[in-house]
């Protein structure tokens, strides 16, 4: 009598589809490559005229929200003009900006300094804050109404890019003509000051800034 032949093992895909067809169904991966770019400026002198930062104005306009642009800042300041210009680029920037403090940042380089996302102080650096310096040309009343708008305007500016950094009375003083400076733990304890009224606010920035050294 012939041996009777077991019958063929099922497919694993007859035993039970159920298991399978739920884990398609529950977990998938996808994966995506982000490009990511890191420019870095040195501002290691004194700022001079505009055309001078042509490219700079080019990359802050033209860079992504994945890219990071560090500025690293060690300028007795200079024209105000073209500080105020950068100033606008870096908070107009869809970029992560992260300004560093390498040594001192005096005048328009404080104020560069401030618009980070991210600010990062190393030691034994200084902050210097005072008011605008100019030369006037032209007849009397001219020169009047001059020294009228740029005082409003400087004023206004101070408002906008040193609160709260620095206080309303600081600001006074700048005013009417007095000189501001600190140093890199002055600066530090500033800085954790305004992160710790924002977090205890709620407040929301593209960034955190930093109060820490680097590394």
């Amino acid at each position: 009598m012939p041996r009777k032949r077991p019958a063929p093992a099922p497919a694993p895909d007859e035993i039970d589809d159920e298991p399978a067809s739920i884990q398609s169904t529950a977990y998938q991966r996808f994966e995506s490559q982000v490009t990511l770019r890191q420019i870095s400026y040195y501002l290691s002198g004194e700022i001079v005229e505009p055309h001078h930062y042509s490219e700079m104005f080019y990359a802050l306009r033209t860079a992504g929200e994945n890219d990071v642009i560090f500025l690293h800042l060690n300028t007795p300041g200079g024209d105000f003009d073209t500080g105020l210009q950068i100033i606008n680029n870096l908070l107009a920037t869809r970029a992560r900006v992260v300004t560093i403090l390498e040594a001192r940042a005096y005048s328009m380089g404080a104020l560069l300094f401030l618009v980070g996302d991210e600010l990062i102080v190393h030691d034994n650096c200084q902050l210097m804050f005072h008011n605008y310096t100019s030369a006037l040309i032209g007849k009397g009343n001219e020169q009047q109404a001059q020294v009228f708008a740029i005082g409003k305007w400087f004023e206004k500016v101070m408002q906008n890019i040193c609160k709260p950094f620095l206080t309303p009375d600081e600001l006074a003083r700048i005013l009417r003509g007095e000189d501001i400076w600190m140093e890199s733990d002055e600066i530090r304890r500033r800085l954790s000051r305004i992160a710790q009224s924002e977090k205890l606010l709620g407040a929301k920035g593209k960034a955190t800034r930093k109060a820490l050294p680097p590394g």
